[in-house]
């Protein structure tokens, strides 16, 4: 279906260098922090706040990152401290260095209370081998014995790798808050799927929306089931946000997301997001006319190469598809004797 709305735009075509800004609005600072990941950056929102900063989200801990913020502070934030950190979701891009702020500037944690849990129970659990939850949820998904076998012997990842430790306490950000920061009132309304409890924030007083992953231009947010919560249903808890989201886009809104550049076009882009995942479970579904296990569902997916860097993510997400359809009741599930799932149409 074709969409009336205006196309995206993006205003800003350059990404700015660290030790520099973009300034969005009037008391509106873009930042951007080097990742290494295919994302390449994430985007990071500085809102003057008179005698200090508010910054939305904080890029992943290093050494480099610490110099990369020691720029920035010095630079395009003139040398005042950071008062508070708002946390948009819990995942170690966005919150890495919010426990480096906490320490060296006595900034105030903000997040929801799902956040904040989330991100004090993962920096502290710090796995050597992977646990027997995600070994079954491997077999689960079908991944290769070969395969399963090397991961086995890897150190997983941590999220203590790449975030500081996160100090106790936090003011929580609940549906329906508003929260004044860089001469503005912010609209509070959470997202779902990417993350739960996801904070997006939309100005009363202008046309800014802060919508951390939750709404990204040209990609969409990894929607996953993860070891954790094997019976999750995320692209419900996603799609659900998406729709109740939508009403609220208006053509005007310039949107600054967690990755990619800001744009222009909010409309048409909440409804591709939604259109774009009915789609892929259309498509899928027919890929599943025959059984099949759920790494072998990238291609009605992802339309391209899974290569080794993003294989975890397009295993999480194709799980996520099928097991959407399970739910809703448009496939079955069947475990075979390796500890697979075959997904079939109904």
């Amino acid at each position: 279906m074709k969409s009336d709305h205006a196309a995206l735009a993006f205003p800003w075509p350059d990404v700015p260098e660290a030790g520099e800004a973009v300034e969005i609005a009037e008391g509106v600072l873009w930042m951007a922090l080097p990742l290494e990941s295919p994302l390449k950056w994430i985007n990071v929102v500085a809102l003057d706040d008179g005698d200090s900063w508010t910054l939305i989200d904080t890029g992943t801990y290093s050494k480099k990152t610490v110099g990369y913020w020691e720029q920035n502070l010095a630079g395009p934030l003139k040398g005042k401290p950071v008062g508070r950190v708002i946390s948009t979701h819990h995942h170690p891009d966005h919150v890495g260095m919010t426990g480096w702020f906490m320490q060296r500037h006595d900034a105030e944690h903000w997040a929801s209370r799902t956040t904040y849990l989330l991100t004090r129970m993962l920096v502290m659990d710090i796995e050597e081998r992977p646990t027997e939850a995600s070994i079954r949820y491997w077999h689960r998904a079908g991944m290769p014995a070969a395969r399963i076998e090397q991961k086995k012997k890897e150190r997983p990842f941590n999220f203590a790798d790449i975030c500081h430790d996160v100090p106790v306490g936090h003011t929580r950000i609940q549906q329906g808050d508003v929260i004044r920061a860089g001469g503005r009132d912010w609209d509070i309304h959470m997202g779902n799927g990417h993350a739960p409890e996801h904070v997006t924030m939309w100005s009363r007083d202008d046309n800014l929306v802060i919508a951390g992953d939750q709404v990204l231009p040209t990609i969409s947010p990894n929607v996953g089931v993860q070891p954790a919560e094997p019976e999750a249903d995320p692209l419900a808890e996603w799609l659900e946000a998406c729709e109740r989201l939508q009403p609220m886009a208006r053509e005007d809104h310039v949107v600054i997301g967690g990755h990619k550049l800001p744009f222009t076009g909010l409309p048409r882009r909440m409804n591709d997001l939604i259109e774009n995942h009915h789609s892929c479970l259309d498509r899928l579904l027919d890929h599943i006319r025959e059984p099949k296990v759920a790494v072998a569902c990238f291609s009605p997916l992802f339309k391209r190469e899974i290569v080794d860097a993003i294989y975890n993510l397009a295993m999480v997400e194709a799980y996520a598809h099928l097991q959407h359809l399970y739910k809703t009741g448009r496939a079955s599930r069947t475990l075979r004797d390796d500890g697979a799932y075959e997904w079939q149409a109904i």
